[in-house]
């Protein structure tokens, strides 16, 4: 009797094993289902930015002027000679801003809605001023000289509505320039090739033996930990919030001021940059808003061809949240003059 029950439990903790193993297997199979209808869904999102785009893409040579036109952008290497060689400034216009002028918001260095912010973006957008130049991203036709990833995030964002908000703001007849000599190696078909580093050469000589001052978020830390400003002649860094840099932008405004004219200011900070670029330009200075560009070599420094974490670095498109801490180089604190954030 006892070995008939004993041979009945044994029976039993099969029957509960096979149970087990029957449950993991069907809960490998929710979860591969459920990856492969999300993959399928992706994938149909994806054909649909394509569909929607394709007209723009291949038709860029034509440069049809019909509902949808294209804006006349100048390349990142005539943008560049245009800093270098005459002295002018940039204001860089991206998602970023415009959205914030549609009042929507998209990135995490301006997430508080601004009506001054957006008036005075329009302001710059629409303005004529002779030393300054109006950077835009070349997203508007062809995509052949950008990677399958950055395709991709181009589509998803610049749907017919977004065009379309895009080209109500701007000007048919009006030059622009590139704002994406600030971006040389992720996006680019070519970042495993020598170019970017080629790109990464031609933008120092907008600094190269000039005396710099950086107007930054306070978690920027422009060149810290590497060499991309090596050749500047100096720097000094005037500091503003990593977010809502706007919030204080008269205080950061009257701090440029104070620096005189002869100096090179370098921006990286959010939407504020675009206006500030503006106003110092208006008031005899040379400014360049360099957004991500230390992010960027920082990226290419690493060869992987992708956006990564970088320690210590503000990174406003960073999915997840960073941990953030006040930057301790020596060398960087020597440079700081004013720190507003």
């Amino acid at each position: 009797m006892e070995q008939e029950f004993l041979e009945l439990v044994r029976i039993v903790n099969e029957m509960q094993q096979k149970v087990i193993s029957l449950e993991r297997t069907n809960q490998v199979l929710v979860r591969s289902n459920r990856q492969l209808m999300e993959w399928i869904e992706e994938n149909q999102r994806e054909l649909g930015d394509y569909q929607r785009n394709a007209f723009f893409e291949i038709n860029a040579a034509s440069r049809e002027r019909e509902e949808y036109w294209y804006p006349d952008i100048a390349s990142v290497e005539e943008t560049v000679d245009q800093i270098v060689e005459k002295g002018k400034s940039l204001a860089r216009f991206g998602d970023g801003e415009f959205s914030a002028i549609a009042g929507r918001i998209r990135h995490r260095f301006q997430n508080q809605e601004d009506d001054n912010l957006r008036e005075r973006l329009l302001e710059v957008l629409q303005s004529k001023e002779e030393h300054l130049m109006i950077g835009l991203a070349d997203n508007y036709g062809s995509l052949d000289c950008y990677n399958e990833q950055a395709k991709r995030e181009i589509r998803r964002y610049l749907s017919p509505q977004v065009r379309r908000e895009h080209l109500k703001l701007l000007d048919s007849d009006k030059r622009y320039y590139n704002a994406y000599i600030t971006r040389p190696y992720v996006m680019y078909e070519d970042n495993k090739t020598d170019a970017p580093r080629k790109r990464f050469d031609a933008l120092k000589k907008i600094w190269e033996n000039r005396d710099c001052i950086f107007v930054e978020g306070c978690y920027t830390g422009l060149g810290v930990g590497n060499d991309l400003f090596a050749h500047a002649k100096s720097i000094g860094r005037i500091l503003g919030p990593a977010e809502n840099a706007f919030s204080n932008y008269g205080r950061l405004l009257e701090a440029c001021i104070k620096q005189g004219k002869g100096r090179l200011f370098l921006l990286a900070l959010g939407p504020a940059a675009t206006v500030l670029a503006y106003d110092l330009a208006r008031a005899g200075c040379q400014a360049v808003d360099v957004g991500h560009v230390d992010l960027e070599y920082e990226w290419f420094l690493k060869g992987e061809g992708r956006r990564t974490a970088v320690r210590g670095k503000y990174n406003n498109e960073a999915e997840q949240d960073q941990q953030l801490f006040p930057i301790q180089d020596e060398e960087y604190l020597s440079q700081i003059i004013a720190d507003l954030s």
